[in-house]
């Protein structure tokens, strides 16, 4: 609902820096107890009550709220938002170039360090202020520091593609520095794909953007070659131009591979819409044996999902269709379910951070029913709701071959959960990955979700995080992990309000698993004694037990008859950190 902790809206958000200080809290503010137990959750940070000196006068409790230090997950929270920002074209990338998302990540958390040290800094050296000043402090240099990241460009790589070979086979452009290309620089890095016989049968010219003039020579290339080629990857390629120019380009690109037949297509990361689906038209209609069609983070909205499905000659052969990352809603979700429908071949379907309802998800819930081959299913990030995670639970039943299922943050609730469970119960036994966080799952759906995970032996990561489990979900979940589960390679049951017991009964589940390779269960309330004796558990294998150090010992259960709407109290400081986008002027 806020757009900053609530990550299951489905939106995409942009984060920009206001540099002013956050008010000063007018007390007294007076909450309610529930209401201030959900706000320390929030925070991260116990609100201590302080009463009046003056016992004449009966005051009820006053909130003191520090703002600093932020989370674990604010901070990540940062790191995101800064990496994102950093790889958006805008008119510094056109002057100093664009950096590949790697680079992005790699500087974002160094810069994330690097103000969270100048903040604390200042925040050591006031130690009696509540915060707010270090937030300040913390928000201006990052900032400080990404602009200077952005200007500074991306580095120069020692393995800057000049036509890098894979078993001369695979023609890549996408290592090295990442920035537009001009005609004379097309010339040179396209020159072993010009040269007469050579061999390459796979393409990759993301990380460079094309203008108009390198197009114009890159087609006559691709034109010579098209019939060799089998693998296409055009994703990201018009990064930072003019809408009226990258169109142009895709167009140029679309003619010059008509007719090719390819067995893979990536079109990702290019902002394509509607306009931008329609650019390639030509290409997409002539493919009848595509076998993987990749259009992830493109803009495709309802009108665009129309547009490829309007486009699409034969979808028999498909074996890989990917949507992440879009705009689609249940209208665009409902053309996608259209173009599964067509694909009996399907095995690897992703259709998340689509923005999709309970309406879009039960269309496409109906339309996987037709992919009995289907091994991958991803649908996260998307407002199915118990509706939609229903009619995905009748569809499991024929969905006998998957391996890994990721739904979390669906919204699904207890109810939907439990179907899920039941189905899956009888279905998919070689079933290797299970992904349900952030479904409001509580201790009610637990039983029938450990009986589902007790007749996977093949489970290898199961990611529970951030429900309601508590401790008697949990041991749940830990007995039905107790027999067999020798593969198990990763466990996350991360804020879900367990406490010692739960941590403890999960803890020697798993602890001797052969293939442990971590156990996550920050974030909850589990008590100083409970954290010291886990650790103590796993002193001998370290490394496979993940920090504990966002664990509030003085957590407090609340009845959800007293719970406003989950979302509502959004932290100070992930308010602030939730404004940072660069200015599109130089100061």
């Amino acid at each position: 609902k806020n757009g900053v902790k609530d990550r299951r809206c489905g939106g995409q958000f942009t984060v920009d820096f206001k540099t002013q200080p956050l008010p000063p809290l007018k007390p007294p503010l007076l909450l309610s107890s529930p209401i201030r137990r959900k706000l320390e959750r929030s925070i991260s940070i116990p609100l201590r009550n302080e009463v009046a000196m003056d016992h004449s006068v009966k005051t009820p409790p006053v909130l003191s709220v520090k703002m600093w230090p932020p989370s674990k997950s604010t901070r990540l929270m940062l790191v995101d938002r800064m990496t994102k920002n950093i790889t958006t074209p805008s008119i510094f990338s056109r002057k100093y170039g664009l950096l590949s998302l790697q680079e992005a990540e790699e500087d974002a958390k160094r810069i994330e360090e690097l103000a969270f040290a100048t903040a604390n800094k200042h925040f050591q050296s006031e130690p009696d202020a509540d915060g707010t000043s270090a937030v300040h402090v913390y928000a201006k240099e990052s900032s400080k520091l990404m602009l200077e990241v952005i200007k500074r460009g991306p580095q120069q790589v020692d393995s800057e593609a000049e036509g890098n070979v894979d078993g001369d086979t695979l023609f890549d452009l996408s290592g090295g520095r990442r920035a537009f290309i001009d005609l004379e620089e097309a010339r040179e890095l396209l020159r072993p794909l010009a040269e007469p016989n050579n061999s390459f049968t796979k393409i990759r010219f993301s990380n460079r953007s094309f203008g108009s003039e390198a197009a114009k020579f890159a087609v006559g290339v691709l034109s010579s070659v098209k019939d060799q080629l089998t693998e296409v990857d055009l994703s990201d390629f018009v990064a930072g131009r003019p809408e009226a120019e990258a169109l142009e380009v895709m167009t140029m690109f679309s003619s010059a591979l008509e007719g090719s037949n390819l067995r893979s297509l990536n079109l990702s990361d290019n902002a394509l819409g509607e306009k931008g689906i329609r650019a390639f038209a030509s290409l997409i209609k002539s493919q009848r044996g595509l076998e993987e069609l990749y259009l992830m983070n493109d803009g495709i909205s309802e009108d665009a999902a129309r547009a490829v499905r309007e486009l699409l000659p034969s979808t028999g052969e498909i074996r890989v269709l990917q949507f992440h990352n879009n705009m689609t809603g249940d209208e665009g979700a409902i053309a996608i379910a259209e173009i599964v429908k067509q694909c009996p071949s399907l095995e690897d379907f992703r259709c998340s951070s689509t923005r999709i309802g309970s309406d879009g998800g039960v269309a496409l819930a109906e339309a996987l029913a037709s992919c009995s081959r289907l091994k991958k299913l991803d649908l996260r990030d998307n407002m199915f709701g118990v509706e939609g995670g229903v009619a995905l639970a009748e569809t499991l039943s024929v969905l006998s071959e998957l391996t890994e299922i990721y739904m979390s943050y669906l919204n699904l609730e207890d109810e939907g959960a439990e179907a899920l469970s039941e189905a899956l119960v009888k279905s998919a036994p070689r079933l290797e990955v299970i992904e349900l966080a952030g479904n409001d799952i509580t201790v009610k759906a637990a039983g029938k979700l450990a009986e589902c995970i007790a007749s996977k032996e093949s489970l290898s990561k199961l990611n529970l995080s951030e429900n309601e489990l508590k401790d008697e979900g949990t041991i749940l979940i830990a007995k039905a992990l107790e027999e067999g589960h020798d593969q198990l390679t990763e466990v996350d049951l991360s804020t879900n309000m367990m406490r010692r017991a739960g941590a403890r009964a999960l803890a020697q589940s798993v602890l001797k698993k052969p293939t442990l390779k971590l156990l996550n269960i920050n974030g909850n309330f589990i008590s100083e004694e409970g954290v010291d004796e886990v650790s103590d558990m796993f002193k001998d294998s370290a490394d496979k037990l993940g920090p504990l150090d966002d664990n509030d010992p003085e957590g407090e259960d609340f009845e959800d008859e007293d719970e406003e709407e989950e979302g509502e109290e959004e932290s100070e400081l992930e308010a602030k950190l939730g404004g940072l986008k660069i200015k599109q002027e130089e100061e």
